[in-house]
């Protein structure tokens, strides 16, 4: 690629690693900010489920206004309300400030985020050049959540305001950069109907009310009925958005997106995928710092070896899927994911580093092979004009993911009573999602392998 085509690429994968970085970081100093602000458990775990749920809520939205109002509009715009409520977090005295500035942080990532990857499938060709970029995205969307938690054990160390501070610092730079790099475009032709309101409100709110009750999954059985409530009352509004987008002049959505095969696996893939993935390392570090008695900072040096997905993703990563094909590399990612997990279910009280070391690495890799090529595939034979759109309904099933992976093992350690027993029987839940995970990709490989077979013709002899 040109220079500038890497430089606009470096700015674009800025954003991810921010947004990467911002969460481990985050993750890591809740104890500080818990115990500083004298915070009760329930406010500082809302700490970390307002950005999610703002997240979460907004990135169908975010995705479709890109399309909508311009992609280096919404990147620019967003990206300045994330640099500032990011800073403003580090200034909060009560939970609720905090909270605010958190659940807005994640609602300009919404926007942000899929703007940044439409603005890559837009400005570079299908194909090796667009994979590329994809990859090397992807691969520093995971590094930065692997060395924010290093960064984050060593700004906590400083305070845990520098936690709120740094990314402002990080997307300062960015911001100034992109300005300058992101291209210009032309205005987008005014949607003929008017904007769709409706559906905007409907998604926006069952979004939300799934997320929420997502959330509340890690309260296990304690308070079901609101949780069932609030999930029930979200799949409704799912089904108002659909009777909506059908009627609707110019829909938010167009529903035939949702009957293209290969994006839609791709979507059910990175949401299993990624969801065991945060499931697996939210297990991990709890067993770590828990059961251990290790310190942040110990426990993400320990976990810094899954990072090599930040190398491989880029380098690696292109070639396998040059040879063998986006599906069949997918595959393979979740079939190392299994491995992995299933190595771990049998930890003990005190295992040694060495023990555990495999999993790790099989983790990075199965990153690696993994979530590049499913970005790839969400996006794959998309028109243009729908490329924001794509980049939305992606980013929306990786945050249900991670919300679902999160919770879903939360609850059954809390159910299983805790302990190095809740730890095993949480593990079940990221080996259970990837092994769901590996028989939707192999329907991807078969999909394939019928299409590379032509369909044979017999031949018709005319006497």
């Amino acid at each position: 690629m040109p220079a500038r085509a890497w430089a606009l690429l470096l700015v674009l994968c800025g954003t991810i690693f921010l947004e990467g970085i911002d969460v481990a970081m985050l993750a890591v100093a809740v104890p500080s900010i818990r115990s500083d602000l004298d915070l009760s458990t329930g406010t500082a775990a809302w700490v970390m489920s307002a950005y999610v749920l703002g997240y979460a809520g907004f990135t169908l939205l975010g995705g479709r206004a890109a399309d909508l109002l311009g992609r280096r509009r919404m990147f620019l715009g967003w990206l300045t309300v994330f640099l500032l409520f990011s800073g403003l977090g580090g200034f909060a005295t009560e939970g609720w400030m905090l909270i605010t500035a958190r659940f807005v942080t994640g609602v300009a990532a919404a926007f942000m985020t899929p703007a940044a990857m439409s603005i890559i499938t837009t400005s570079y060709e299908e194909g090796p050049q667009r994979n590329q970029a994809l990859l090397v995205f992807a691969g520093t969307a995971a590094g930065g959540f692997t060395l924010g938690l290093v960064i984050g054990g060593l700004l906590t160390q400083l305070g845990w305001r520098w936690v709120f501070f740094a990314p402002v610092l990080l997307a300062a730079v960015v911001l100034l950069a992109a300005v300058r790099l992101v291209p210009g475009e032309a205005r987008p032709e005014k949607v003929p109907g008017g904007f769709d309101l409706a559906g905007a409100l409907t998604a926006a709110g069952a979004m939300l009310l799934l997320a929420f009750g997502i959330v509340r999954m890690e309260h296990g059985l304690d308070g079901w009925p609101l949780t069932a409530f609030v999930a029930a009352a979200g799949l409704v509004l799912v089904g108002v958005f659909v009777a909506v987008e059908r009627r609707a002049a110019a829909p938010l959505v167009r529903l035939g997106l949702l009957r293209k095969a290969s994006t839609v696996r791709a979507d059910i893939g990175a949401l299993l995928f990624v969801g065991s993935f945060f499931g697996f390392q939210f297990v991990a570090t709890l067993y770590l710092q828990e059961l251990r008695g290790w310190s942040s900072l110990e426990t993400a040096f320990a976990l810094l070896v899954m990072g090599v997905d930040a190398v491989l993703a880029p380098t690696l990563t292109p070639r396998l899927v040059a040879r063998f094909g986006n599906a069949r590399v997918v595959l393979g990612g979740f079939v190392l994911a299994i491995a992995s997990y299933a190595l771990f279910l049998p930890v003990g009280p005190d295992w040694s580093y060495a023990a555990m070391f495999p999993t790790l690495l099989l983790t990075g890799l199965a990153f690696a092979l993994a979530y590049g090529p499913l970005t790839i595939a969400a996006t794959d034979g998309i028109e243009e004009e729908e490329q924001g759109l794509a980049s939305g309904l992606l980013t929306t099933a990786v945050q249900f993911g991670s919300a679902v992976g999160i919770s879903a093992v939360t609850a059954v350690y809390g159910i299983a009573g805790g302990g190095i027993d809740g730890f095993r029987a949480a593990l079940v839940v990221p080996l259970a999602m990837v092994a769901v995970g590996a028989a939707v990709a192999a329907t991807g490989v078969r999909a394939h392998r019928t299409r590379a077979v032509p369909e044979v013709v017999p031949e018709v002899t005319v006497s």
